[in-house]
């Protein structure tokens, strides 16, 4: 029976799903991406990488609120914008959505994690460098004048490319390829670290880098299964080939991995693992189970080759710093992705997937040639490299423009020497990531090496420590 806080109109079971699918979106970037960076950088850079993500997330969230939800999913504007209003009323946001079967305020937050990961995706090209006051700007300037652009256009019922037919399940076009050429753009902006910080740029911590990364591929069933909008078979088939992919694609660059440095590596499965997730985004719910294995073969291999081998055969790419390859994994695999999608999507499930009657729309190339549809796959193909060509150039643009703006207010990084002085945590920041460990400058809590018959300074500690507790505290910060 419904009432007035569960109108008729309301799923129960869909808006229950689409919450939980909005926070396993959300635990990818917080704790997953926040762990990831922290993890994958050196130490002196550990807390200002995470630091990132995490201000990221925030700063989104409130400007989403603000204006940008409505520059994304309202009223036109212009053929590829809406109007920007607040979208905090509480008369709007227990309305019914404009698509599923519950409130407005759960597309908000739905949609709004889409938002706030693109951002920290980003800024996995800007680590070990970039000012943080820069950061705290480039976030609500590129989700206002970037990511509500690309995002109304291919996914608002009223954008130009989604009236086009343009197929982008989960976001492949939207958030990994925007991710990935805004990323590569604002590190060329932003400038590379110093060759000292590029040489010694080791991960602090591996294990905990993959535990960050296996929360990123959990949460992964929410990012892609909950873009149906409703608890259906769709959902379940996009959270099951996004599942298979990701392992296809892992296992392939392993692979290829041992055949040619002669062994598998840690690094290399969390690239294959992304490569996988990313690539199969934009078809997850659309595809066959096999074309799902086919995905993973092509991301494990196609970014592999582009990151291992081209990569440093163009001077221009080995003078653009990016510690996390999201150009790689983010906008090389999404449109990779995105060409994927156009030539295997079946038409029946594009059309429950749309809702629209005309069998001719929607329909991947070898499906079209397979029904003597060639002509209507040949144009799906056609419209996929069209909307991948609008991403690509769009956020080249508008990431220039705003890396440009941003440095004339604040120098876009922070300074070399400060930072190699002291470390990037203490240089931004003023502290550090781990207690039992620091920088070769820092007097005050140094630890000297025991074999050398020297002791350490424990003034910070307290005085009742006694000989015994001194030794043993020393050896095993050696140890550490």
């Amino acid at each position: 029976m419904g009432d007035e806080t569960s109108p008729e109109w309301m799923n129960k079971g869909d808006n229950a799903w689409q919450l939980m699918a909005a926070t396993m979106v959300g635990m990818q970037t917080i704790p997953g991406l926040v762990i990831l960076y922290g993890s994958m950088v050196s130490r002196s850079w550990a807390i200002n990488s995470a630091f990132m993500a995490l201000y990221a997330f925030s700063a989104v969230f409130v400007c989403w609120a603000s204006w940008a939800y409505r520059m994304s999913f309202g009223e036109e504007w212009v053929f590829f914008l809406g109007k920007p209003a607040v979208a905090l009323d509480e008369k709007f946001l227990l309305g019914k959505s404009f698509l599923g079967a519950f409130p407005t305020a759960t597309m908000v937050f739905f949609q709004g994690v889409f938002a706030a990961i693109t951002l920290v995706l980003i800024g996995g090209s800007l680590l070990g460098r970039m000012n943080f006051r820069a950061w705290m700007l480039f976030v609500p300037l590129w989700l206002t004048f970037s990511y509500t652009i690309t995002a109304f256009s291919i996914w608002s019922p009223n954008g130009w490319l989604f009236k086009l037919g343009v197929i982008d399940f989960a976001g492949g076009l939207v958030i990994h390829v925007s991710a990935g050429v805004a990323g590569i753009t604002a590190a060329f902006w932003v400038g590379p670290r110093s060759e000292k910080e590029r040489e010694a740029f080791a991960s602090n911590n591996m294990i905990v880098a993959l535990g960050g990364a296996g929360l990123v591929w959990m949460g992964w069933s929410g990012f892609n299964g909950g873009a149906p909008l409703a608890v259906n078979t769709l959902a379940s088939l996009a959270i099951l080939n996004t599942h298979v992919c990701a392992a296809t694609s892992i296992i392939t660059w392993l692979v290829l991995d041992t055949l040619c440095f002669g062994k598998p590596t840690m690094f290399g499965a969390i690239q294959g693992l992304i490569t996988g997730l990313v690539c199969i985004t934009p078809a997850a719910g659309i595809v066959q189970g096999w074309a799902a294995i086919l995905m993973g073969l092509f991301s494990g291999s196609v970014p592999w080759y582009t990151l291992m081998v081209l990569h440093k055969k163009f001077e221009f790419l080995n003078k653009i710093d990016d510690p996390m390859a999201i150009f790689h994994t983010h906008a090389i695999t999404g449109i990779l992705g995105g060409i994927l999608t156009g030539l295997f999507a079946v038409p029946k499930l594009c059309r429950l997937f749309y809702g629209v009657p005309d069998w001719k729309k929607y329909t991947g190339l070898f499906y079209g040639l397979k029904n003597g549809l060639a002509h209507a796959g040949l144009t799906q193909l056609g419209i996929q490299l069209e909307a991948t060509i609008f991403v690509v150039v769009f956020n080249v643009i508008s990431t220039t423009v705003i890396c440009l703006v941003v440095r004339s207010i604040v120098p876009l990084r922070v300074d070399d020497e400060d930072a190699l002085q002291v470390g990037g945590d203490k240089s931004m920041h003023g502290e550090e990531a781990f207690a039992l460990w620091c920088s070769h400058q820092d007097k005050d809590t140094k630890f000297e090496n025991v074999k050398q018959n020297k002791v350490y300074d424990t003034k910070d500690f307290s005085s009742s420590i006694d000989e015994s507790s001194t030794k043993k505290a020393s050896s095993e910060v050696q140890m550490v």
